[in-house]
């Protein structure tokens, strides 16, 4: 890969080995893809409060999803249609709304979906998910 080498009447060789810098370069483009994608991937979005003034307060939205499927927004029982609407109703009263999905463990998985989705077509982006810490429960597969 070396290729020919050129040398001069004196015997010395004059050829420039790039193997070197390509294999150096390599590296460094290795390198920069993987902390390239570290740094845009987020694990776990935070949204954390600002506390400029004392009389601003946030408004969330509660969305509960029980183990059987049934949606509550704000403690009141809704439907999946009534849902979205509900929700571009409170972004429209405050832009800043910040909405609470809570969802029993025993959920199902298309009915959380199905109420994210309702969320966003009526207007919401900012989506957190309730949870109690880990330490409350033991988890299954450790040790007793």
């Amino acid at each position: 890969m070396a290729g020919a080498t050129e040398t001069t009447d004196d015997g010395e060789i004059v050829a420039i080995n790039v193997t070197p810098l390509v294999d150096i370069t390599l590296v460094l483009l290795i390198i920069f893809m993987v902390t390239a994608k570290l740094i845009t991937q987020q694990g776990i979005p935070m949204d954390l409060p600002k506390a400029a003034t004392a009389d601003a307060t946030q408004t969330i939205f509660t969305v509960s999803v029980d183990a059987d499927g049934h949606l509550f927004a704000n403690g009141r029982p809704v439907t999946e249609t009534e849902l979205g609407p509900l929700a571009s109703a409170a972004l429209r009263e405050n832009p800043e709304t910040r909405t609470v999905v809570q969802a029993a463990g025993a959920a199902r998985h298309e009915a959380v979906l199905g109420a994210v989705d309702a969320l966003r077509s009526g207007g919401i982006v900012k989506i957190a998910f309730a949870s109690d810490p880990a330490s409350a429960r033991p988890r299954e597969n450790s040790p007793r």
